[in-house]
C-alpha cells in the first residue's frame, strides 16, 4: 500500500467516524429537545392555570393556598430541568453536530490527502470527540447508530470490540513477556 493509498484509507476512515458521530449527535439533540419539552409543557399550563386562579381573586385572600402550591410547583419543574442542565445539553449536542458536519464536509471536499493534512483532520475530530459528554448520550441511540453504521469504522466510545480487542492484545503481550522471561532465565 503506498502513502497515497494509505492517507486516503485514513481519511475515509475518520470521514465515517465523523459521520457516525454526527448522526449522533443529532439523534441527542432531538432525544434532549424532547426532555425539554416535556419540562416546558408542564410549566406553560401552570403559568395558564395561576392566570386563571387569579382572575377568580376578589381580595379576601380565598386564592393564597392555590397559588402558593401552583408556584411550589412551578419551582420544583424549573429546579428539576435545571439539575438536568436539560438546554446546555441540547445546545451541547446541536453544536457538536454541527461541527461534525463541517468536518465532514471539509473531509469530502479535500483533494490532497496527505499526513500533515489527515492529522490537521484528526486534531479537529479529537478535539469535538473531547467535548462530546457520551454519559448523557441515551443507549438507545447509541446503539441504532451502531447499528447504522455496521462495517464502518465507528468512534471509539461507540466501538462494543474494542475492550475484547484490547484485552486480547494485553493477553498477548503478557504471554511475549513471560515467553521472553522464560527464554532468558532458560540462558
Amino acid at each position: 500500500m503506498s502513502s497515497t493509498e494509505y492517507e486516503i484509507e485514513r481519511a475515509t476512515r475518520l470521514f465515517e467516524k465523523c459521520s457516525a458521530m454526527l448522526l449522533l449527535c443529532a439523534k441527542s439533540t432531538a432525544y434532549w429537545n424532547f426532555i425539554k419539552m416535556c419540562f416546558q409543557m408542564p410549566l406553560i399550563l401552570i403559568s395558564s392555570a395561576m392566570c386563571i386562579l387569579n382572575s377568580f381573586d376578589n381580595n379576601n385572600g380565598n386564592m393564597k393556598i392555590p397559588n402558593v402550591v401552583v408556584n411550589g410547583v412551578s419551582v420544583l419543574v424549573l429546579a428539576l430541568q435545571n439539575n438536568l442542565k436539560v438546554i446546555e445539553k441540547v445546545e451541547t449536542f446541536k453544536n457538536l453536530s454541527n461541527q461534525f458536519r463541517t468536518l465532514a464536509n471539509s473531509i469530502e471536499c479535500c483533494s490532497n490527502f496527505d499526513n500533515i493534512t489527515n492529522n490537521s483532520f484528526m486534531e479537529k475530530y479529537d478535539n469535538l470527540i473531547q467535548q462530546c459528554p457520551f454519559e448523557s448520550i441515551s443507549e438507545k441511540s447509541k446503539n441504532q447508530v451502531i447499528e447504522s453504521f455496521k462495517g464502518k469504522h465507528l468512534p471509539l466510545q461507540l466501538n462494543n470490540n474494542v475492550v475484547t480487542n484490547l484485552r486480547l492484545n494485553a493477553q498477548v503481550v503478557n504471554a511475549n513477556i513471560e515467553l521472553s522471561n522464560n527464554a532468558e532465565n532458560n540462558i
